[in-house]
């Protein structure tokens, strides 16, 4: 096994075709069967262009190749391998400047040179909120589940977010007054912003019945990673529904403060998804998932943006770099020899760029 770009394991079909290794002072030469390229013949092919690629790999080490060996480093000295601050506590070389964020002061953000286009290449999906919400008894975490299943069954992964269930730990300390109201759905929504940068598929599924609140969630995400689902279900439906017989007590007086009773529930006005009754039937939580899969398929959220990651953009430097090379007879029998070997290469989640780097060979 050898490394290249990000890759550590890539395997051969025969030893007889490695590389030279980087420690190795034989450069230029790679053993092949007997073949003739170019019209050279015999075991042992020479070339000059094997140089200018160990060169490109090296200058990729601190970005593509082995960003882990700068922290093996004594004392992380090699801070201009780092494009992060990622070893900056460790020699004492630099010191950064803190900030104040709301009541923490002295506070410093600290960024790590793996980054969430690494995270979302690693799970090949792109990381996002689906944000469900609604009346009590509109839907929502039937719809959550539903989604996550419909995704899980497409090879993506999600996690839910359920208003409910984040009362049993995260926030058991707020009540439901407006205040607590509008901390719980904060909580929330840095939570799930965390989630969407790991590269998960969050949905985080509550009432969450302000509207300033749910834009200021909407803040924390880069456009189009926030995405909005309102249950427009009409208060009377949810009320007949009533699941949890939570409506039968808010009438009774027993609950205050309960949304759509005594306090306010305020629509979106501008959701990328409305799931309404049809003609006054409910569509099962599938259907309404499978609405939401597609949207989601439609704007691309289950392919990647390939010039956002590290390989692509290895490979452009590569093609950059072979459109230089002179028409000389040596190289052009390296090319091919090139080609010959890249054929016989399987590189995890990279094939297909090396397969379009043979193709320009």
């Amino acid at each position: 096994m050898a490394a290249i770009g990000k890759y550590s394991s890539i395997y051969r079909t025969s030893p007889e075709f490695d590389f030279p290794e980087p420690s190795s002072g034989k450069l230029g030469l790679i053993k092949l069967p007997a073949c003739n390229y170019g019209g050279k013949s015999g075991t042992e092919v020479k070339t000059s262009f094997i140089a200018p690629l160990r060169a490109i790999e090296a200058s990729r080490t601190s970005q593509v190749n082995t960003k882990a060996e700068n922290f093996q480093r004594s004392g992380c000295d090699s801070h201009d391998d780092l494009p992060t601050n990622d070893c900056n506590g460790f020699s004492g070389k630099s010191r950064p400047q803190t900030s104040t964020t709301g009541n923490s002061t002295n506070i410093v953000w600290h960024k790590c040179s793996v980054e969430k286009c690494d995270r979302e290449e690693l799970l090949q999906q792109r990381g996002c909120v689906i944000w469900v919400t609604g009346l009590s008894g509109s839907g929502k975490s039937s719809l959550a589940c539903a989604l996550s299943r419909g995704l899980h069954s497409r090879g993506k992964l999600t996690y839910i977010l359920d208003g409910d269930n984040l009362r049993h730990g995260l926030n058991r300390d707020l009540s439901f007054r407006a205040e607590d109201r509008a901390e719980n759905i904060r909580r929330t929504g840095e939570v799930a912003k965390l989630f969407a940068d790991s590269g998960v598929i969050c949905i985080a599924s509550l009432i969450s019945p302000y509207r300033k609140e749910r834009d200021a969630c909407r803040a924390f995400l880069a456009e189009g990673d926030f995405i909005e689902v309102f249950m427009d279900v009409p208060l009377h439906v949810c009320e007949a529904r009533d699941p949890k017989g939570l409506y039968k007590l808010a009438r009774a007086g027993k609950i205050k403060g309960f949304t759509g009773i005594d306090d306010p529930y305020e629509p979106p006005l501008t959701s990328e998804i409305v799931l309404r009754q049809n003609q006054g039937l409910c569509d099962s939580p599938s259907d309404l998932a499978d609405t939401v899969i597609s949207y989601l398929d439609k704007k691309g959220r289950f392919t990647l943006d390939s010039s956002k990651y590290c390989t692509p953009r290895l490979v452009q430097e590569w093609y950059a770099r072979i459109d230089t090379i002179n028409s000389s007879q040596e190289n052009q029998s390296f090319l091919k020899i090139f080609t010959y070997l890249t054929n016989t290469l399987f590189i995890y989640g990279s094939l297909g760029s090396f397969s379009q780097l043979a193709t320009k060979l």
